[in-house]
């Protein structure tokens, strides 16, 4: 049967409509600040006086929410859970900044199941959740999903992106650096270590079918440098550089490649270069293109590339920068701290520079800062996640410092322990519903709700194939093919001069896609996807139907309000006697769930 072409199509084409108005109206009933009930109708209006002596009124103390979850203290962290939480609470506090309650069960395993895993939770998932011990059962599923191959595979995907861009590289080589950190951030060998993996990112050597953690540096050559490589290098390597104090530092040294920084007065153009100094003997064997795919005689698969270090490449060591004065200086290889190589160093210059990354106190606040802004939606730092310095001001300064030392050094730069003591936090488990001490903007910083987020387009495509129970999910091989292909149709790539396109976030596009795509209805109408399955329910009626595809979608059933509407006389458009009438009724009603705000977003 085609959607287009059964009966009653036309009617059907505004059917979905009315569904997904629905879903976005219990979406937004339920994010609309709390009020006290409503009084009798004739209730007079506040006067424009009393509206305004109810602003300026000063804010009650906050009523802090109990702690209902009893966390696993085998595993460690208790001490870190109970600082995040004692911190949170300290800013309410201070600034009278009321909390919102603490989120539904459903609600928490759909925002868990996406930040940790990349996806929406499945049937049985919600199922094993729910059975477990009220009291218990969160910390439960945050082990469990940390501890799965999907929270590394999701990590891995995070990374790569950041580390290689969506668009910016090969997609062969995006693969090769997504099954490595796969690895590495599974940990089956040893712990996690993010220490590790970063020295490894920025030092590493070799070919990158045998040694990927290459690709990262090989993806950022910049402009080969054609007259006198013994004195200057290969390649001027400005996008490693910018993108390397970015991601392992938190520091934008990219705005002061040109010149002085104009806020961050602690940040000169001599930093730039000074970093840019440690690369400058990095030999590649070629320059991999995202454009063009080069044949090798007698090469079968990905083009093989080598990554070394020359001592043959800038010798003495100097990098040349301009000022804006026209004059001419000199740097040698310098941290942004003003260590310096020590003299007769036998090691690669990048073993050096890896060495004095690691062992920054900005490192390890980078990750945490990152990883806290991917959970909460909002970083620690006022504007840009990776951008420390004095112009822009960290919300919780002691606590960022508190994370980070523990993480380091009593946990070895673990990310599983990390995102454990983040979604063990009390202030995780809260509504993204507002109430009227905590809906301003300037409010955010004090995380006493959640901030509702966008999936991102790697996110979207794996929970649709979630939500549509895709053959595809099940194939690792085929997945990744297909989601390649959708990627090139939902991702617009609006490049910077560092080859990194925009933050990606929903468009009318993506929204076309969905509504109108054939892989999406190709999927509804399976006869082994969510529909079909939804049929096949034990004693399926109506009622069982429609709970099923709502829970496919948006991991909840459909409230009474949403089920009354749906079967009632207004929606019953034809007769329904005939088996493939409902069957095309469900397709149209599951079409629109997953074209609603409240699949898109995760709140």
């Amino acid at each position: 049967m085609s959607r287009t072409s059964s009966v009653g199509a036309r009617w059907r084409r505004l059917l979905p409509w009315a569904v997904a108005a629905l879903a976005f109206l219990g979406l937004a009933l339920s994010l609309t600040p709390d009020t006290p009930a409503q009084g009798k109708k004739d209730t007079k209006a506040k006067s424009a006086k009393e509206e305004k002596e109810t602003k300026e009124a000063p804010r009650p103390e906050p009523t802090i929410p109990k702690r209902v979850d009893i966390v696993d203290s085998t595993r460690g962290g208790i001490e870190q859970i109970t600082y995040i939480d004692d911190l949170i609470a300290k800013g309410w506090k201070e600034n009278k900044v009321q909390p919102s309650e603490r989120c539904k069960d459903e609600t928490f395993i759909r925002r868990a199941t996406l930040d940790i895993i990349g996806r929406i939770p499945t049937h049985a998932e919600i199922n094993k959740f729910l059975n477990d011990p009220t009291e218990r059962r969160r910390t439960l599923l945050i082990d469990r999903l940390i501890e799965s191959e999907d929270f590394a595979q999701n990590m891995a995907n995070l990374w790569t992106i950041l580390l290689m861009t969506r668009t910016g590289s090969r997609e062969e080589h995006r693969g090769q650096m997504q099954d490595w950190l796969m690895r590495k951030f599974m940990g089956k060998d040893e712990p996690p270590d993010w220490s590790k993996i970063a020295h490894d990112l920025i030092a590493g050597t070799g070919e990158t079918n045998k040694n990927q953690a290459v690709n990262f540096v090989l993806a950022h050559l910049g402009e080969e440098i054609k007259e006198n490589p013994a004195n200057n290098g290969k390649y001027d390597f400005v996008p490693v550089t910018s993108r390397t104090t970015r991601l392992f530092l938190g520091i934008r040294t990219q705005c002061v490649q040109c010149h002085d920084h104009p806020f961050h007065d602690s940040l000169g153009q001599h930093h730039f270069w000074g970093i840019n100094a440690f690369f400058r003997q990095v030999d590649p064997s070629g320059r991999p293109t995202a454009m063009m795919v080069k044949k090798v005689k007698g090469v079968v698969g990905i083009q093989n590339y080598t990554v070394r270090d020359s001592s043959l490449f800038n010798v003495k060591g100097i990098v040349p920068y301009e000022r804006r004065n026209a004059v001419l200086l000199f740097t040698d290889p310098t941290f942004l701290d003003g260590k310096k190589m020590k003299k007769g160093e036998s090691r690669p210059r990048r073993e050096v520079l890896a060495e004095f990354i690691t062992r920054s106190p900005d490192f390890s606040k980078a990750f945490v800062n990152r990883m806290w802004g991917h959970f909460f939606g909002k970083s620690f730092t006022k504007d840009a996640v990776d951008d420390f310095g004095d112009h822009n001001p960290v919300s919780h300064p002691e606590l960022l410092t508190k994370l980070a030392d523990d993480w380091a050094h009593k946990y070895n730069h673990n990310p599983k322990v990390l995102v454990r003591w983040i979604c063990n936090s009390l202030a995780y488990g809260l509504k993204a519903q507002t109430n009227k001490y905590n809906d301003k903007v300037e409010d955010e910083v004090f995380f006493s709700r959640m901030l509702l987020k966008p999936m991102t387009p790697e996110q979207l495509f794996e929970s649709l194939m979630t939500a549509c129970e895709s053959k595809v999910a099940k194939n690792k091989e085929e997945l990744r093919a297909k989601k390649a292909d959708w990627l090139k149709q939902l991702i617009v790539n609006f490049g910077n001069d560092e080859g990194e396109e925009g933050s990606f976030s929903g468009t009318v596009v993506q929204a076309l896609i969905l509504i109108n795509g054939k892989e999406i209805n190709d999927e509804i109408m399976s006869k082994d996807g969510t529909v079909a399955a939804a049929l096949r329910e034990k004693g399926a009626n109506h009622t069982t139907v429609l709970k099923y595809l709502y829970r496919s979608a948006l991991s909840r059933y459909p409230s009474d309000a949403e089920l009354k509407h749906l079967l009632s006389d207004k929606m019953k458009v034809l007769p329904r006697s005939k088996q493939d009438s409902w069957e095309g009724y469900y397709q149209d009603v599951f079409w629109a769930l997953l074209n609603s705000n409240e699949f898109l977003l995760n709140h």
